[in-house]
């Protein structure tokens, strides 16, 4: 039997409605931690097909590290401007701002490498494969797979989360479609680190950003 009881704990743990949550511990036989796993399925399922409505609202946000050294825009649109005002909304965006301070991802998507930087990436990890001494035969399959690893590190979408790296940014993306259940799309964004491009002392300050998201 699913008590009401039960219902309001799964509620308050993953602010799904009542009638979500009790047909989750139904199909979960009881097990809260099962009706959570499905709740979060279902969600992601649902929010997979939001994706391509139009997000025309939202915010533009700003995060300065610490001390003024790296400073980040980034805009991040959603369907109503109801959502926009929220603080969840604005949390979230403030997340990814302060990740892309850390990360320092130099393109949204895949989609957006330029391809002769793919080639030339490609170039270089052939010379590196072959210089390791592995075969002529498997050389583009280790290219490919190198490739994927880049994509991973330069881009966004696909960079881990720093706040939980079991997470990509578009499992994030996903998991916030599936909350407040309209599009959310993270459009643009321009990082700045002080005295780019100039000859200084080198700091991690990927390093120090993190450690301060962690604060």
């Amino acid at each position: 039997m699913i008590t009401a009881s039960r219902v309001k704990e799964l509620r308050e743990r993953t602010g799904a409605g009542m009638m979500d949550c009790k047909r989750a511990l139904q199909d979960a036989n009881g097990d809260i931690d099962k009706a959570i796993e499905l709740l979060r399925e279902r969600g992601l399922a649902a929010a997979a097909k939001k994706t391509g409505r139009i997000a025309a609202e939202g915010i533009v946000d700003s995060y300065i590290h610490f001390g003024g050294k790296i400073g980040v825009l980034v805009e991040v649109n959603c369907e109503t401007d109801f959502v926009a005002k929220t603080d969840e909304f604005k949390s979230f965006v403030r997340d990814i701002a302060m990740h892309i301070a850390a990360a320092n991802p130099q393109y949204l998507s895949r989609e957006d490498v330029p391809q002769e930087v793919v080639d030339k990436e490609r170039e270089i990890l052939r010379i590196q494969a072959l210089n390791e001494g592995r075969p002529e035969k498997i050389v583009d399959r280790i290219v490919e797979g190198r490739i994927s690893k880049f994509y991973k590190e330069v881009c966004l979408l696909e960079q881990p989360f720093v706040r939980d790296p079991d997470k990509t940014i578009q499992d994030v993306v996903m998991e916030t479609i599936a909350k407040f259940g309209e599009n959310i799309n993270i459009r643009r964004f321009v990082r700045y680190e002080m005295g780019e491009g100039l000859q200084k002392r080198e700091d991690d300050l990927a390093k120090e950003v993190a450690k301060q998201m962690d604060k």
